[in-house]
């Protein structure tokens, strides 16, 4: 068995994913690399894939789907897991070749003493074309270093500072257990996968290191906020289904339920503020659905998170209330991490 499977979803990304899986071939036998192909059309993506799973037999594997979006190829990748821990890594990104070993070294020994974890956690990098200085993600404020931990040892968490799908290896049993299906055609689907899982994680580790490099250049991406204003339904149906998967206020223990909630309520202020920067009276009215929504679910949480101080932001009435909402989501942005 394998100690750690790689998903790479692959859509149309020849000229990088190159760059992508030469950075985890470094781990050798232990690993598992699963490219998935989504339905690539304008390049040699697929042919890319099937070209590394010949020359790394027993590592690389090339898995293709018609396409179904980045969450459906997490999901395949998920499917064809062999090893006992599952990450995800995007084509544009890669791993720090000096860190993985160390991860990898760690994860072993966990697994050989019999203390697997189920949430093993590391820093990332904010790789941003064109900045010298790259912002770095850290953790070592919330969390223990170097042990086994569990959520009541959690301290508290920075504006801005959250678990990331770019942060976090599950263990790919506990992530099966925990019933997460992505939807297709569907951005934005990584909260779901850093959130729903999180009841079930029991055994927490946090290394200090550097592992992950998140590119941020490209106009096409996902968090662009032109490109998420016109993806806005998209985002909206995260948000539901976040809201769904769990009945937080059944979240045990209260440190964890108190971080879901501060996630949930940062998804909803974004939510709500795409809708009210894309201007348009057809994104209010979904805005005003939304909230509706999470008050005929859920009345404790809508008002929990209708009183909260970004709640409150966000829905200030009138065009002028609109204005001040954008202005203040300006300034506050960077501190909170927003796109």
């Amino acid at each position: 068995m394998k100690l750690v499977s790689f998903a790479i979803p692959c859509y149309n990304s020849a000229a990088y994913m190159r760059h992508c899986i030469e950075s985890i071939l470094i781990g050798g036998d232990e690993v598992e690399i699963i490219i998935v192909d989504d339905g690539s059309q304008k390049d040699d993506t697929l042919e890319i894939a099937k070209e590394y799973e010949r020359k790394y037999p027993g590592i690389c594997k090339a898995v293709h789907q018609e396409n179904g979006g980045h969450g459906e190829a997490v999901n395949t990748g998920l499917r064809n897991a062999s090893g006992l821990f599952f990450k995800v890594v995007d084509s544009d990104d890669w791993l720090d070749e000096e860190v993985l070993p160390k991860v990898l070294r760690k994860l072993r020994e966990q697994v050989m003493a019999g203390t697997p974890v189920d949430m093993f956690v590391a820093n990332f990098i904010y790789d941003k074309v064109g900045q010298e200085h790259k912002k770095v993600m850290r953790y070592r404020s919330a969390f223990p270093e170097d042990r086994i931990f569990g959520w009541q040892e959690v301290r508290h968490f920075m504006l801005g500072q959250y678990i990331l799908m770019h942060s976090v290896i599950y263990r790919t049993e506990m992530l099966r257990a925990s019933g997460m299906e992505l939807p297709k055609h569907t951005f934005y689907v990584d909260n779901i996968f850093v959130y729903q899982p999180l009841p079930y994680v029991k055994r927490i580790y946090y290394m200090n290191e550097n592992l992950y490099h998140y590119f941020i250049g490209r106009e096409d991406q996902s968090v662009n906020e032109t490109v998420m204003i016109g993806r806005i339904d998209q985002q909206f149906r995260v948000n539901r289904i976040m809201t769904e998967c769990c009945e937080l206020s059944k979240v045990q223990p209260t440190k964890l339920r108190r971080y879901m909630f501060n996630y949930l309520e940062i998804i909803t202020t974004v939510s709500s503020v795409l809708a009210i920067k894309s201007g348009t009276e057809e994104n209010l009215r979904k805005k005003k659905e939304l909230w509706d929504y999470l008050k005929k679910r859920d009345f404790k949480l809508w008002l929990k998170l209708r009183t909260s101080f970004l709640g409150q932001g966000v829905n200030l009435p009138g065009k002028v209330g609109n204005k001040l909402t954008i202005a203040a989501y300006k300034l506050t942005r960077k501190f909170y991490g927003f796109n």
